[in-house]
């Protein structure tokens, strides 16, 4: 999504990251083309403004988390950053089940702006993946984007070339976010299994329903470098009751983690505790 665990690609040697949009590590300088003005929208919409990427209709920011244009915009309410301790975290928004909701998904198919077989693969079993757990949220894939919950489109070239591998925003008035931007590439550049796949497009659509990252206070967890927090920002980083304290990537890699090899993550025991408290009657 958005960033899992600092790990290596052996034909990379570079770590894969969520970026929600999740971006090859690399120093890739992009800060100049975005505005100091934006920068500072950013910073004051509570987040952080290093390492911002411009993408199409809006930014990528926290290598992981999509802002519109439209939104960089809006007035902040007042932002309550505080530094985390606890192991995972949810938005303030998130999506309203009446005790049982489906979300669809719809993927293109093939063409120059669709998904290969592989990909579609992945979806699928992230899609499992979330229906497996007995949720008041289910997902399904769709045939068509008319009315789709969420429609998953291609990341521009520009984006996949730079190591964007997705993106993803969160909930709001109760809907889960409609978009996530996903490379096409994955397969081809990255030599990603479908279990990988699957783990990045489920990150993703974590956002999607309001999941924060897992080390959202100390990135430095699973991205390596100097210790960097998110920010609580105007949708909130709260403490999900029932979840350990300390975020380690060592012993629980979280699919929500902000780093990733590009390896399977499927659901911890932690990761099914906070899904479980979100959407099982908590809505």
């Amino acid at each position: 999504m958005k960033h899992l665990n600092k790990l290596t690609l052996v034909v990379f040697t570079a770590a894969l990251f969520f970026l929600g949009a999740c971006s090859q590590q690399g120093e890739v300088t992009l800060n100049d083309e975005v505005s100091d003005e934006a920068l500072v929208q950013i910073y004051n919409l509570g987040f952080s403004n290093n390492g911002v990427l411009r993408s199409e209709g809006g930014y990528i920011v926290e290598g992981d988390i999509f802002i519109s244009d439209e939104r960089l915009h809006e007035v902040p309410s007042r932002v309550l950053l505080r530094v985390g301790e606890e192991e995972q975290y949810r938005t303030s928004n998130t999506v309203t089940t009446n005790g049982g909701r489906n979300i669809t998904i719809f993927a293109p198919v093939g063409g120059r702006n669709g998904y290969s077989a592989g990909m579609i693969a992945g979806l699928d079993l992230a899609i499992a993946r979330y229906n497996a757990l007995n949720l008041d949220i289910t997902f399904s894939r769709v045939s068509s984007s008319t009315g789709a919950n969420i429609v998953m489109t291609r990341l521009s070239k520009r984006d996949e070339s730079r190591g964007v591998l997705g993106s993803a925003g969160f909930p709001t008035n109760g809907n889960p976010y409609g978009e996530i931007k996903m490379s096409g590439v994955l397969e081809s550049s990255y030599g990603l299994s479908t279990a990988g796949i699957a783990t990045i497009i489920g990150h993703e659509m974590g956002h999607c329903v309001g999941f924060r990252h897992t080390d959202y206070f100390n990135r430095a967890i699973s991205c390596g470098g100097s210790a960097s927090n998110e920010g609580a920002s105007t949708v909130g980083a709260i403490h999900i009751p029932g979840t350990p304290t300390g975020a380690n990537p060592n012993t629980d890699l979280s699919w929500m983690l902000a780093c990733t090899d590009g390896g399977d993550r499927p659901f911890t025991g932690n990761d099914v505790i906070a899904l479980q408290w979100m959407y099982q009657n908590n809505f």
